[in-house]
């Protein structure tokens, strides 16, 4: 799940967030379940809303859902899909943890910060974070909590092979279809309504892969990951009328 802003003229011109929701199915393909338009102010009663709505079309189990740390969202999947695993998105967290920071202690603090989302282990991962507060927590306390707060969402990929980690601690299998979306949106300016930019989206959507071989390409990709994923989620990917 991932947001991507769209200028639309409602009195002024103003940033308004999409809300794409992509998923990959039991067999390893890509489909897009939905956009959705938002203020930017969207908690936890606009997610049980998506979510309710998704669960209603057909879609039964979610595994895990990666997003970049959608307020209130962990709450509604957890009331539409108990069992779902939410995982925060590792490339924003470092993203935002460098904006706290002084330009000159970029480099470094990224780097230290690289041991504790690539640890073997969340234990590791807790010692090398305990590592990294003492020595950064006093000049960049906001990093310290930025973390603290994303903790319980960024650790559940650790407990996965490195490769499998690699297709599920970001959002960058959204992002590719995004900037398809970013390219159409830009090219247009601003939209009149509400209803003008989620048309624009919608036709930049049904625009990917016309060959089908980028669908083929991400099948493949999938097959280690949904290998694992079937052991680590007990049999789950097996539909319950194939068991």
């Amino acid at each position: 799940m991932d947001a991507i802003n769209v200028k639309i003229r409602d009195g002024k011109v103003a940033n308004r967030p999409i809300y794409v929701a992509m998923a990959v199915t039991v067999e390893g393909t890509r489909d897009i379940l939905g956009i959705w338009a938002g203020d930017g102010g969207e908690g936890a009663k606009h997610w049980l809303q998506v979510f309710t709505e998704l669960k209603n079309r057909g879609v039964e189990d979610v595994l895990m859902l990666v997003c970049d740390g959608l307020k209130g969202l962990p709450d509604a999947v957890e009331t539409v899909w108990p069992r779902t695993v939410v995982q925060t998105c590792i490339v924003p967290l470092i993203r935002n943890s460098i904006r706290y920071c002084a330009c000159q202690d970029w480099a470094q603090v990224a780097g230290d910060l690289k041991p504790v989302y690539t640890a073997p282990s969340e234990a590791a991962a807790t010692e090398q974070f305990l590592e990294f507060s003492v020595k950064w927590g006093t000049k960049y306390p906001a990093v310290i909590k930025l973390w603290s707060d994303a903790w319980a969402e960024m650790v559940p990929f650790l407990s996965f092979d490195v490769e499998i980690r690699k297709v599920i601690c970001s959002t960058n299998a959204i992002e590719s279809v995004n900037a398809r979306i970013r390219k159409a949106v830009r090219a247009r300016g601003h939209f009149p309504s509400e209803a003008a930019a989620l048309k624009c989206v919608y036709m930049a959507l049904m625009s990917l892969d016309p060959t089908g071989k980028g669908r083929h390409r991400w099948t493949m990709r999938w097959k280690a990951p949904l290998n694992a994923f079937q052991i680590a989620f007990d049999g789950r990917l097996t539909p319950t009328d194939q068991r």
